[in-house]
């Protein structure tokens, strides 16, 4: 066998190997573009906004994305070393606390929909609106993606029930600190640089909740559980058709089919 053979034979079975690879994780990928290409548009549409009128409006909903990207960066770091015994309980709790503190500012962005309510004439309604529900809704599948991901952990760790049972947990829990966010002012931040003084003034909110809370954290954890198990259901779907598809025989071809009739 000859040198450049060996060498050419080498080259063909590492581009086989990165073409099943691409191939396999075909779906993955392609979320991770799309998305990808949302961000891009939203930054485009707040771009040519400032550019148009001349005024910082919708920019906040920039720096929203990029807080929405990180429970999203860090449950896909943590679904990556979950199958990792080790990394299970050594690196996973750590990831999985920060990922809990950022988790509600992938759906918080839905409240921005509320800016729509001040009147402006710097550009048109309608722009407005495309701007706000294009991120709103970027943000939104980029927490259930992450979360997604972290009930795969938790599945394969514990079994079906607690996975379902830390879907719903998440769900209030990010309800509750969606209205942290937008009605205390709180951010993920403070809980990092300040614990002490947060604690207390979270403890105070659960000690003494308002009506408004009660009825914030119930309608956003119904909706979020809503989009989460729509999203949920239609992905198994489509694995179910593609299963029954692959199972299914393959019809025979009209010309075979009257060689054996003849």
């Amino acid at each position: 066998m000859s040198l450049d053979y060996a060498q050419a034979k080498i080259g063909k079975n590492r581009m086989d190997r990165l073409r099943n690879f691409f191939y396999r994780n075909r779906h993955s990928l392609a979320v991770f573009i799309l998305l990808n290409a949302a961000c891009g548009v939203c930054i485009l549409l707040v771009a040519a906004r400032v550019a148009y009128s001349d005024t910082t409006r919708h920019i906040g909903l920039i720096w929203n994305l990029f807080l929405a990207w990180i429970p999203f960066i860090l449950a896909y770091f943590a679904h990556a070393f979950s199958w990792r015994r080790i990394s299970l309980y050594l690196i996973i709790p750590i990831i999985a606390f920060l990922w809990l503190i950022f988790f509600p500012n992938a759906p918080y962005m839905l409240t921005d929909l509320q800016d729509l309510t001040r009147f402006t004439t710097s550009a048109p309604l309608w722009y407005d609106v495309i701007i706000v529900v294009w991120c709103s809704w970027t943000g939104m599948l980029l927490g259930v993606i992450s979360l997604y991901l972290m009930q795969d952990i938790v599945l394969r760790t514990f079994g079906r029930t607690a996975g379902w049972m830390f879907v719903f947990a998440i769900s209030a829990l990010s309800s509750f600190g969606i209205y942290i966010g937008r009605f205390v002012r709180l951010n993920s931040w403070d809980i990092l640089q300040n614990p002490r003084e947060t604690a207390m003034q979270i403890l105070g909110l659960v000690i003494d909740p308002s009506r408004r809370l009660a009825a914030f954290t119930l309608l956003y954890t119904f909706f979020f559980l809503f989009v989460f198990l729509l999203l949920y259901s239609f992905s198994h779907m489509l694995r179910e058709h593609y299963a029954r598809t692959e199972e299914s025989p393959q019809p025979v071809a009209p010309a075979q089919t009257s060689n054996a009739q003849q």
